[in-house]
């Protein structure tokens, strides 16, 4: 069944081998331009709005609660006629939030945020599970793989992985924050949700190191695109204490995503400017906050409206309906309400391509297993 916990966390061998390095840089420089890139996005929430929104998607996906990004944005503009999978996705969202409001609040990403988090996305305020957690079998033999950590053990284990998340010399950022997805998902702390907490801990850590301004690096689709390695990775680590295959992996997983999302930011930017132009040049109402509203809600309606630009319900009617006239938005109708949807932006967000080399990545220096 491997190895008992405290032999490979936290890891006491040499973490960068040569293989790792490489990754590293990769990661490294990947990462730097997608934080470059974001800068050039006016105001941050348009990015984190949007792409917070396609990583409760695929990240919820990953766990089995499958909806739509078009029934994802519907619920924002009527909550209360939302299906229950959609209403679930988009507390993924607000407990993102949660967790960015607390480490930069503090500098730190501690047990009591990963806590607050959890409770967000569940609803609930259950804390660590007091049952044993959910026993991974080998369907052919009914061989006990993997059996996580008793009840009794969560607080002691929880603090650990907090004191290393903080140490003073650790070892580089996104080494640690492979670690530490690694030791979470090992640990499994929460009746449910582990998957989704631990992701939104991926990406806080790489803001609270500094490696981004925003939250807006997703590992979910990497995940999902190779989640036969992703398994087989982390149980490796648990079956030797061998690390490299698992942080060549996860480092892989990061410059992939980034320059995707780094794509995808330039292409919102353009799409941006482009529409910036086109209101500007056609409609006496222009404004920028008109267009931040268009891009930070690409599902909106009337009452957004009133409330970012501060106008009344008939203007913000007026402005609505003369962009859907103009062909920049589409007007659509939800019970008694209309709400409008940013064509060129849903079209960006709804058709991205796959991840380039997520498929390619099947082996790496571990060798399959």
């Amino acid at each position: 069944m491997g190895l008992v916990m405290d032999e490979y966390f936290p890891p006491i061998q040499g973490l960068e081998t040569l293989p790792v390095m490489r990754a590293l840089v990769a990661a490294h420089r990947r990462l730097a331009e997608l934080k470059g890139v974001a800068k050039t996005i006016p105001n941050e929430d348009l990015l984190i709005s949007t792409l917070s929104l396609q990583e409760a998607q695929s990240s919820s996906e990953i766990e089995n609660i499958i909806t739509t990004q078009d029934a994802l944005y519907r619920q924002q503009v009527q909550p209360e006629q939302a299906d229950p999978a959609s209403k679930e996705v988009a507390r993924y969202v607000d407990g993102l939030q949660a967790g960015l409001h607390a480490v930069r609040g503090t500098g730190l990403l501690t047990v009591n945020t990963i806590l607050e988090i959890q409770a967000v996305l569940e609803g609930n305020t259950a804390g660590f599970r007091k049952t044993p957690g959910t026993v991974l079998q080998n369907q052919q033999t009914g061989e006990v793989v993997y059996q996580p950590p008793s009840p009794e053990r969560l607080p002691d284990l929880m603090s650990q992985l907090e004191r290393y998340l903080h140490e003073e010399a650790p070892p580089d950022p996104l080494i640690r924050m492979a670690v530490v997805h690694h030791q979470f998902e090992t640990i499994q702390p929460f009746y449910d949700g582990n998957g989704r907490t631990g992701r939104i801990i991926d990406v806080l850590s790489l803001v609270r190191d500094g490696l981004l301004d925003s939250p807006i690096l997703y590992l979910s689709r990497y995940i999902s695109q190779t989640k036969a390695r992703y398994y087989a990775e982390l149980q490796h680590v648990r079956n030797t204490g061998e690390w490299e295959g698992w942080l060549v992996y996860l480092l892989r997983g990061v410059a992939v995503t980034a320059a995707h999302t780094t794509r995808l930011v330039e292409a919102i930017g353009s799409l941006l400017q482009s529409h910036k132009h086109l209101v500007r040049d056609r409609h006496r109402f222009y404004s920028q906050d008109l267009i931040n509203n268009i891009f930070r809600h690409p599902y909106t309606k009337v009452a957004f409206v009133e409330h970012d630009l501060g106008v009344s319900r008939a203007t913000a009617t007026r402005y609505l309906d003369a962009l859907a006239a103009d062909g920049i938005l589409d007007k659509q109708r939800l019970g008694r309400e209309n709400y409008y949807i940013n064509r060129g932006l849903t079209s960006l967000l709804f058709n991205l391509p796959p991840l380039e080399d997520a498929e390619g990545d099947s082996s790496g220096p571990t060798g399959p297993r």
